[in-house]
Formats: structure tokens, sequence, C-alpha cells
């Protein structure tokens, strides 16, 4: 605590500098046309290297307006001092070039940022409970949190893939992490069959797949868009596993089989669409928002162990919203709607042109400051109460 706090003090002036600057949001198109025609390794890094800096300032500062009973717990003090490490380090590279082994070890010093901090939420419940104005804060600074940490890694990735040392290089015709012709489906099989194999693991089977592909720009040709498959896939996992989990459990005892889970996959002029649907069950519409929330998750709360070897993500209940993260990132979303005793239809719209994807990145500015600042507002819709109700306060005035 008190080494954070000596390396906080010593940054200080510089993050309150850089958080001065905007981010510079990125289009998909602007990623794969420098990649293509302009790929100067020095050019990238003059924009890198501040750029990476003003992300992380605009974080840091924002951090510190969470509540001081989240910010002491042992894992947000972890994740912070990871933030202020990366971020001196950037500074070390003010005047010089940077090394692509600091960007690598910046970018891994990240690696388990989601389960820390989600270690830290949980730590904090513990001790203090639910209050719905600090979950509305937390919920507010997670998504902004994680969203900066998912560019954070979208810029270092891109670089290292474009001017790496050829160890990891990118897949063929790929332009960094970004594929200029994403073969939709292919995404969605890949997503399916290792969720299929995770669900095998956990219950011996799974159901099958069911995809249809409607391509109104180009009938009968396979959809493609550029887009970073590594993000779709990230989403559609979740939702397959998500769906699979759902199936099985509620047809275990069915003499008939599993009900297949059904994607299709739509392009249009402006979105394109993706539709997992299941047959398990669905959920209560007053659910489908918690499914979201950071502090309602009703997952198993798994302890971090310094000595695994994976972080374990999936326990922390974190998936939907991440991955509706990664959807919004460049401007698209990610809906859930259930038929509570039937089903869930799960839809990813992403733009369907490059040029239209633009990353959406958090600001710190002073309509992020109030945002934590007021206090949560009354109510201006009836509440029904489980309480039964006193005649004599329900009387009304006709005027």
């Amino acid at each position: 605590m008190k080494l954070l706090n000596l390396l906080l003090k010593d940054i200080t002036p510089k993050i309150e500098y850089y958080s001065r600057f905007s981010p510079s949001p990125m289009s998909i198109k602007q990623f794969l046309d420098f990649g293509r025609e302009n790929a100067c390794e020095k050019t990238a890094y003059m924009f890198l290297k501040k750029e990476l800096a003003v992300r992380l300032a605009n974080t840091m500062r924002e951090v510190t307006l969470l509540p001081g009973n989240l910010l002491s717990q042992p894992s947000v003090q972890l994740v912070q001092s990871w933030y202020s490490q990366s971020f001196e380090e950037l500074l070390e590279c003010e005047n010089r070039i940077m090394s692509h082994n600091i960007l690598i070890q910046i970018r891994n010093r990240h690696n388990d940022v989601v389960p820390t901090m989600a270690q830290g939420v949980i730590e904090y419940k513990e001790k203090f409970g639910f209050d719905p104005f600090i979950s509305s804060n937390v919920q507010y600074f997670l998504d902004r949190f994680y969203t900066s940490r998912i560019s954070f890694r979208m810029l270092i990735n891109q670089h290292t893939l474009l001017f790496g040392d050829g160890i990891n290089p990118a897949p063929p015709k790929h332009i960094g992490g970004i594929d200029p012709n994403c073969n939709v489906v292919e995404v969605v099989r890949d997503a399916y069959e290792t969720a299929k194999m995770l669900c095998e693991q956990y219950y011996t089977r799974a159901p099958e797949l069911q995809i249809k592909e409607f391509n109104s720009k180009k009938p009968n040709k396979p959809i493609q868009v550029v887009y970073v498959p590594s993000h779709l896939f990230h989403m559609l996992f979740e939702l397959f596993k998500n769906s699979m989990r759902a199936t099985v459990e509620l047809h275990e005892n069915s003499l008939e089989g599993l009900p297949p889970v059904k994607a299709l996959v739509t392009l249009g002029k402006e979105d394109l669409s993706i539709k997992i649907s299941d047959q398990g069950g669905g959920v209560p519409l007053r659910k489908i928002d918690r499914l979201f929330n950071y502090m309602y998750s009703t997952a198993p709360t798994p302890r971090l162990n310094s000595s695994q070897t994976a972080a374990p993500l999936a326990g922390f209940g974190y998936g939907l919203p991440i991955s509706r993260l990664y959807a919004r990132y460049f401007q698209g979303d990610l809906n859930l709607y259930s038929m509570e005793g039937v089903g869930t239809h799960a839809v990813i719209y992403l733009k369907a042109l490059s040029s239209e994807s633009f990353e959406r990145l958090p600001v710190f500015n002073k309509s992020a400051w109030r945002h934590y600042q007021l206090g949560p507002e009354a109510d201006d819709w009836s509440n029904p109460s489980s309480d039964p109700c006193d005649a004599s306060k329900q009387t009304a005035t006709l005027v």
C-alpha cells in the first residue's frame, strides 16, 4: 500500500498531464489502411507511446473516483500497481523508441486484470455488503475500465503483429489482428466446436448446431466482414457456452435428445447480425439486466491462485458483460431476448462497414466525474410494496 502510494505520488503530475488529452479513436478501416499502405514502424511507435499513455492516464484518474473501501481491497491495489508500473515504463520511453519487448511486457502484465479486479469486487462485497449506489458506480466504472483494457490490447497487438519478430506472426492475409475477409460462419463454427468440446467434458454430450445465413448485399454468397476474428470468437464462444449449458441441464432427463442450438447470420446495408437461439428454458425478464451486472453475479466466487496457469474468468460470471463490451467496442452491441420456459435469443450486432467501426472509448472528463459524485435520485415511478397497504397512507386528494 505504502509502495503503491509512493509510486503514484511520483508519477501523478504526468498522469494529470496525459489525462487532459482525450483518446483518439481509430476505425477498423484506419487500422487496415495503415497496416496495408503506410506501415512505418517509427511512425507507429510515435503514435503508440503517446496514445497508450493517454488511455492509461484517463483510466488511472477514473480509478481514484471509486469508493475508498473498494480501492483499499488487496486485489484492486494489485491492479493499480500494474497500471502504475506500465505507465512508468511508458514515461521512460517518452524521448526514445520503445522496444518491442517493453510492449509485450506491458501487455502481458495486464493479462489477469479482469479476474483480479473481479476478485477485488468480491472482497469488497464480502466486507461491506451490497449498496445500490455503489453498485451503479462500479457498473459504470468497470464497463469503462474493461473497454479501455480492450482498446489498450488492441493497439499493442496490432503493433506487435505488424512489426513483430516473427515468433507469433499474424495469420496469412491478416493485417495485424484484423481479417479483411473474415468469414463469419467459419468463426461461428469454430466457436461452437470449442464450446461443444467443453460442454462434452462436463456433461458428456452437447446439442448440435444448425446454421443459416442470409446475405442481402450479395445473395447466395458467404458473409464476410472486415473485423477482428478473435473478438468475434470471444463473444460467440461465451454465447454458445451459455446456450449449451442451459439446453443440457433443462433436457437432461429427456428421452427425445437435445434440441439444437441455432445460429442465423445476416448481412444488411448497415448491420451484420448474428443470432444464437436455444431451447434452454430462458430466464425471467427481471433477471436479464442482472446477467450484465458485475455486482449481481450469482456465479460461484472462485479464488485467484498465483500457481494457476489460467485465470478462472468464467467463474466470476463476467462472460456476458465482457462480451457485450467487445461488441460495443467497434460500435456494435449484444442483446438478450428471453422467453421464460422456452429459451433465449442472443443477438450480436456489428457494423457492416469498417469505416463506421470506430473505437468506442471512455474519456475522463467533468461528465464522468459528476457520475461518481451524484447520489441516486428518488424513483419517479410507482414501486409496488410487499407490505400490506396502509389505507390511511393511500388516500388521494383530487384537486
